[in-house]
């Protein structure tokens, strides 16, 4: 079952824009975003099954120099998207 995850990441300062790279050309990385506040950038994964998201974060995601750690939200329903409500 496909599953989307918010993943939330500590950058090392320094390393942000490089990090920021990196994790671009990720193909289940469908969106990213460079936020303020607690965490220094917001990922939206697409993947296949948590199996295959676990496997990415643990042999890609968090392999990447400069990433101190990350906070995983899996999606489990969608109410609203892209303005529009999604019917049940």
């Amino acid at each position: 079952m496909p599953i989307v995850v918010h993943l939330n990441i500590f950058v090392e300062s320094q390393e942000l824009e490089r990090v920021a790279q990196t994790l671009r050309n990720f193909p289940e990385v469908t969106d990213e975003f460079e936020v303020t506040g607690e965490y220094d950038l917001v990922a939206l994964i697409e993947t296949d099954s948590i199996t295959s998201f676990r496997k990415l974060l643990k042999d890609k995601i968090l392999g990447v120099k400069g990433i101190r750690s990350t906070v995983s939200a899996v999606v489990i329903h969608t109410h609203k998207k892209g303005g529009k409500l999604v019917a049940e």
